[in-house]
């Protein structure tokens, strides 16, 4: 994917599988759209075939996952490879929600950019994504 720098850093934020909370999800779109991103928010129950579709289709720089329910490692699994189906790899996933340390290692390899655990801040979030989306030569960084 090719970046227009001179367009903001566009993020998909979604909540797959059937967990039914999406306060902290709402607080990241937010908080993401307030630091001048484009944020689309696909909603609560989304099959990670819904949100690669939306991500492809949307032309997202990154896609955030909030999870809760425990499914995390399929669910991160089943969207990494269905980016790599639809040659979309380079969409950076990235994550957070109720997600046991013992098990960020393995998400990692699988190829998630990072997890966001409780306690994370809003801010902490948007450095991230600004520097690591201007350490991939998409954009300059903002920070």
């Amino acid at each position: 994917m090719s970046f227009d720098k001179t367009r903001p850093i566009k993020i998909l934020v979604a909540k797959p599988g059937l967990d039914g909370h999406d306060r902290g999800a709402k607080v990241v779109a937010r908080a993401l759209r307030d630091a001048g991103m484009e944020v689309i928010y696909t909603g609560l129950r989304q099959t990670p075939e819904q949100i690669v579709n939306a991500a492809v289709q949307e032309d997202v720089d990154a896609i955030g996952l909030s999870i809760l329910s425990g499914a995390h490692l399929h669910l991160f699994g089943r969207v990494l490879a269905l980016l790599r189906e639809r040659d979309a790899a380079d969409i950076m996933v990235f994550g957070g929600g109720i997600i046991p340390d013992e098990d960020i290692p393995r998400l990692e390899e699988m190829g998630v950019a990072r997890i966001f655990q409780p306690g994370a801040t809003t801010g902490e979030i948007i450095r991230f994504l600004e520097s690591r989306i201007a350490e991939s030569g998409s954009i300059e960084s903002r920070s």
